[in-house]
């Protein structure tokens, strides 16, 4: 008997001689005092405190037995979801010109055609008639310059799912330029649900980085429709920044407020350092100007206490890995071409079959499984982590050739994130 391997264990900021415990694998943390926690190391803890630990999963009565689990811990949740997710890519084309665009070197202004779509659709239904729920997320470049195609495809999908006795919803990957309440309530009796939505700071700095074709800046139309729906649907706010703007965020979350978007009116908000265009030198390594560690282990903590501060909502750190581990997930290109993530699509040797052809396997060119060794195993963020991101590897090296280790980052960051959920 012995404490979890998954497991922090922090000075606690407001209380001499105590620590806090915090579970990386089920997301839970608790203050003890430094003699419970000498009691636990030395393994004489009290029946009812180790019950206590043990159900915050702190507390192992076997530690050979929960690294063994870890091994089948995402099967299980795989197997045991109930629903299938896909991201289907309408077009590739923008009515913004964003200059750190991930896609602007395969972005041609390509469409979904019907075929395709009509292919997506029996998928899907396949999925229905097995027993599972769909979830769509309409994805581009912008899913709302194919609003034809995407009401024609929910509403197949909508029928198919009361044929079934199933649910189908779906939601928007939107710049929300377009993203209207007449075109909200048209959607509606589709099945939307929700939509995350960008805004990269306040106007001046947003309307630099994510401007409309034609040059103008599109932060005011955005906030203007943001405000409009945000109570007939979740609307995530997402926004992408650099080492020289990051601090200028909170000004932004000051002037939703005044602008009536308080933080009731969102689901989530969550910021992220600019990615790495998808375009590769001609040695197959990528060229790439992203935020790097230093930036985003300055940047996380501070957005997520001035995020905090104002009452946005924002989720937690858990459990998580990259999506290419879960079987009931899946990319459906423009052309039909499937993929695990959408960041892959500039890797046409990623993709990993078609609607026509099927599905082939994967699990030598995405290596699955990849973090299943005693290194990964051992380490405290595993439940975090999994191995990390696919595609930084893949921006590195031009292959997903190594494990996207994040200990120095949660080193760095953990302890100040944890410490922000703790109550007052």
């Amino acid at each position: 008997m012995s404490l979890s391997r998954y497991l922090k264990i922090w000075p606690c900021p407001d209380r001499d001689n105590h620590f806090i415990l915090y579970s990386t694998k089920k997301g839970a943390m608790t203050r003890v005092s430094s003699a419970l926690l000498s009691a636990a190391v030395a393994g004489t803890l009290p029946d009812a405190v180790r019950e206590t630990l043990t159900r915050l999963e702190i507390w192992c009565d076997d530690p050979a037995a929960e690294r063994r689990l870890m091994l089948d811990i995402l099967s299980n949740a795989d197997r045991n979801r109930r629903f299938f997710q896909a991201q289907l890519v309408l077009n590739l084309d923008c009515n913004l010109a964003c200059p750190y665009c991930f896609e602007e070197p395969f972005r041609h202004r390509q469409y979904m055609t019907d075929e395709i779509a009509s292919q997506a659709v029996a998928m899907l239904s396949g999925k229905l008639q097995s027993g599972l729920d769909v979830e769509v997320d309409f994805y581009g470049g912008e899913p709302l310059l194919s609003k034809p195609l995407l009401k024609r495809i929910a509403g197949q999908l909508r029928q198919a799912a009361a044929e079934h006795g199933r649910s189908f919803s779906f939601f928007l990957f939107t710049n929300g330029v377009l993203l209207t309440r007449s075109l909200v309530e048209e959607l509606l009796p589709l099945g939307l649900r929700g939509a995350l939505i960008t805004l990269d700071g306040p106007r001046e700095i947003h309307d630099l980085q994510r401007p409309l074709v034609s040059g103008k800046g599109s932060f005011d139309q955005i906030v203007a429709n943001v405000r409009d729906v945000c109570q007939l649907i979740d609307i995530d706010l997402g926004g992408n920044y650099n080492q020289e703007s990051f601090r200028r965020f909170p000004e932004l979350l000051d002037y939703l407020v005044e602008a009536g978007i308080t933080p009731d009116r969102l689901c989530n908000v969550q910021f992220s350092p600019i990615s790495a265009k998808s375009t590769s030198s001609h040695d197959g390594i990528a060229i790439c100007a992203t935020a790097d560690d230093g930036c985003m282990q300055e940047a996380i903590p501070f957005l997520r206490r001035e995020i905090r501060r104002r009452g946005f909502p924002q989720k937690k750190p858990k459990i998580g890995a990259c999506v290419v581990e879960f079987s009931n997930f899946l990319v459906v290109n423009h052309d039909g071409a499937l993929y695990k993530c959408p960041t892959f699509m500039g890797w046409p040797e990623l993709s990993i079959g078609s609607l026509e052809s099927g599905i082939k396997d994967y699990s030598a060119s995405h290596k699955l499984l990849y973090w299943q060794n005693d290194e990964c195993l051992d380490c405290a963020y595993l439940p975090l982590c999994f191995g990390g991101c696919r595609l930084n590897p893949l921006l590195k090296n031009g292959s997903i050739n190594e494990l996207d280790c994040r200990r120095e980052f949660f080193d760095s960051t953990l302890e100040q994130l944890v410490r922000q959920n703790l109550p007052s």
